[in-house]
């Protein structure tokens, strides 16, 4: 999923935060050919296959290598690099901005609020991703400092009259517009929507206020995110033995981290949704504020609600348009939720006759118990087929027969990565040459946050010499570790994780833009998705699954009849899966509507649950501040659902008869990947007669339910 954990997420910025830093999830065979003519290839580039199916090499050689710094930036070598890095920056974006507003309008005008947002965004993005993923406080400490200094200039700077009138007089100049191309329009469009949805039009006094505004809710962010991952605890005696010992322990207290959705024990899994979910007065009040400062801003600078402002530039474009399609959806999935639902009661009482009422707590469960007695899909049985060396040469062979690009590992420098077990990917195009890297963080360790996410660290751009800037993203994953007897296994769920994320990476280094400011993810949350969505219909055709699910010691292909089990047992419980989708989205544009809310957050959550879910509220639980993706899709999080909608509708139209189609690939890139967002996105989605908000409506009521879900909360 394009996280959005990390990221400056108040909507879009100066410098082009707009769709997420981050992305998160609700989460090769064929060599380099033409290889004269590629520019960039390295000797040192390995098998990628062989580098996720065993345990890094030593490093020794490192000792006498100099020390490159994260994601090689000198300046990081160390966590006070930042500060460094950051003062940098900002002095570099003081001079921008004089020469923007020195500069006669024209093309060059926008090249320069572009470099001005390649200068912030270099650092930020980075900061964005090492504030949430490095193991090292004192280098989480520096990078959030980072985030709020640039993000406090990114505010000034979009509410600075000079700056803003410097790029008003290129947009009322229509002999000059029009003699742009019209990546380069948009792009001065947006950096003008930028500024007016700021405030710019206030006066000075409301001006400031904005930006005071901004400032705040950039806070309040990082504190309610930190809060939705903070354990809760219970005192031993509370707790029977046989419970207790699910979880971990501190002294004379138990530790629940999360929801252990997957317990088997009723109890186990009553006992840590009840704990976990118990209400926390600070992090009530820090949501509270969160969502009362986006409505203040949201009004001060002309919006009736923060979801309008929000909405501004989506494929739905405003609140009125989300709710039907969640209405209409919630309508046509309600019969087949009922009957989801009756099937797990049904489990429940055959498996605890004592206590067989659906509690909210239990479909996560009994959905899998029905799936796995149904289709016999133990994980344990699929896991030997899916090697992460195996995926990954997967997702190469895919890749490669779609694009013509080819994964290379490649060995990182010292000081480089901030964890031995993070590997370095090359992407690598068999004519145009090295396209960028991905830094793969897969595996489990103390502190790094469950969701499965990718982070924007450099967008690429075209430099003023005529290269090219290659793209940086970070893949986060949660994978265990390879054992001595087996490399890391993964279930079937983890895979399609794995494709999901791959997705939003292929966006990032084939949205070939002009400008960082729309680069690969840069783009409407939701369209932003589905590219990634788009990869999960691959993971699950036996086509592309067979080109790599190989038996870790024997070799032997899985058989298709698996792989056939496992796609017809998605089908098992997920209108009910797609159900709890509809009311976190609801829920998401409730609270983002009309202000003063007219109850508490709590019983907004308890009424939401009802009408759109049908499972009871839990009293003395308080889930929505647990809802870390309020944070980054405030507003937005019904984008899963539209962007599976259009993703839907690619797959069908391109890949559904060969999901190895060449011809079907290289337009994918050409119409869609390759504009990040420097194109509308309706003009993406649309093809000759077709009606993209009428189709993304039919699409969803006569097809997509059934499809397993894209983003695991």
């Amino acid at each position: 999923m394009l996280l959005v954990p990390g990221m400056l997420r108040y909507g879009r910025s100066l410098y082009g935060l707009g769709a997420g830093a981050a992305l998160r999830r609700p989460a090769g065979r064929g060599g380099l050919r033409s290889r004269g003519r590629a520019r960039g290839v390295s000797t040192s580039w390995s098998s990628v296959g062989a580098a996720f199916n065993v345990k890094p090499q030593s490093r020794l050689r490192q000792l006498l290598e100099e020390h490159r710094g994260l994601f090689g930036v000198p300046e990081l070598s160390t966590a006070e690099g930042f500060h460094v890095a950051q003062k940098e920056a900002l002095r570099k974006s003081e001079w921008l901005v004089e020469r923007a507003c020195s500069t006669p309008p024209g093309p060059q005008t926008v090249l320069i609020f572009d470099e001005l947002s390649d200068c912030l965004c270099r650092v930020a993005d980075l900061a964005d991703f090492v504030k949430i993923g490095h193991p090292e406080p004192a280098f989480r400490e520096a990078a959030e400092e980072a985030c709020r200094s640039i993000g406090t200039m990114v505010e000034k700077l979009n509410t600075n009259v000079e700056l803003y009138q410097s790029l008003q007089k290129l947009l009322d100049d229509k002999k000059l517009m029009d003699s742009l191309d019209a990546e380069t329009r948009r792009v001065a469009e947006l950096f003008m929507f930028d500024f007016e949805i700021s405030g710019i039009h206030l006066d000075e006094e409301k001006r400031r206020r904005a930006v005071d505004l901004n400032v705040k809710i950039l806070d309040l962010s990082s504190a309610f995110l930190m809060g939705t991952n903070f354990p809760n605890k219970i005192q031993n005696h509370l707790l029977p033995e046989h419970v207790r010992r699910h979880f971990a322990r501190d002294g004379s207290y138990t530790v629940i981290d999360g929801l252990h959705a997957e317990a088997s024990d009723d109890l186990v899994r009553e006992a840590a949704y009840k704990i976990f979910l118990y209400p926390n007065a600070g992090q009530l009040k820090c949501l509270e504020e969160l969502l009362s400062s986006r409505d203040r801003l949201a009004n001060l600078v002309g919006y009736s609600t923060f979801s309008h402002r929000a909405l501004q530039g989506t494929i739905a474009q405003t609140p009125e348009t989300v709710m039907q399609f969640l209405e209409k959806l919630s309508d046509k999935l309600s019969e087949r939720t009922a009957k989801d639902f009756e099937m797990m009661r049904g489990m429940k009482m055959k498996l605890n006759p004592q206590n067989s009422e659906l509690m909210p707590w239990d479909p996560p469960y009994y959905s899998g118990v029905i799936r796995a007695e149904r289709y016999n899909i133990e994980p344990s049985l699929y896991c030997p087929f899916f090697s992460l060396g195996a995926c990954m040469e997967g997702l190469n062979v895919l890749f490669n027969k779609l694009l013509g690009i080819t994964l290379y590992a490649e060995q990182p420098a010292k000081g480089e990565v901030w964890c031995d077990d993070v590997r370095k990917l090359a992407v690598v195009h068999e004519s145009e040459g090295l396209l960028g890297y991905i830094y793969c963080d897969f595996f489990q360790r103390a502190n790094k946050p469950h969701q499965d996410c990718h982070f924007t660290i450099r967008g690429g751009r075209i430099k003023e010499d005529g290269s090219y800037q290659l793209p940086v993203v970070v893949l986060m994953l949660n994978l265990p570790h390879s054992s001595k007897d087996s490399p890391t296994l993964l279930t079937p769920g983890m895979m399609e994780n794995l494709f999901h994320e791959m997705g939003h990476a292929m966006h990032s280094m084939l949205g070939r833009t002009r400008y960082q400011h729309v680069t690969g993810t840069r783009c409407p949350t939701d369209f932003a998705e589905v590219p990634s969505i788009l990869m999960e219909y691959f993971s699950n055709d036996y086509r592309v699954v067979s080109q790599f699910a190989r038996h870790y010691q024997t070799g032997q292909p899985l058989p298709k009849a698996m792989v056939s089990r496992l796609c017809e047992s998605k089908k098992v419980c997920a209108a009910a899966e797609m159900q709890l989708q509809v009311f976190y989205a609801a829920l998401d544009q409730i609270y983002h509507g009309q202000h003063p809310l007219r109850k508490s957050t709590t019983d907004i959550l308890m009424e939401t649950q009802e009408q759109f879910y049908g499972l009871p509220y839990v009293p003395d639980t308080a889930w929505q501040l647990r809802f870390s993706h309020l944070v980054g899709y405030g507003a937005k999080y019904y984008s899963y659902l539209m962007s599976r909608a259009v993703a839907s509708m690619v797959w069908k139209e391109c890949f559904l008869q060969d999901p190895f189609n060449r011809a079907a690939g290289e337009r994918y890139r050409r119409e869609m990947l390759a504009h990040g967002g420097g194109k509308e996105p309706m003009l993406m989605v649309q093809a000759p007669g077709f009606n993209p908000r009428e189709s993304i409506m039919l699409l969803w009521q006569l097809r997509t339910v059934g499809y397993s879900w894209a983003s695991r909360v």
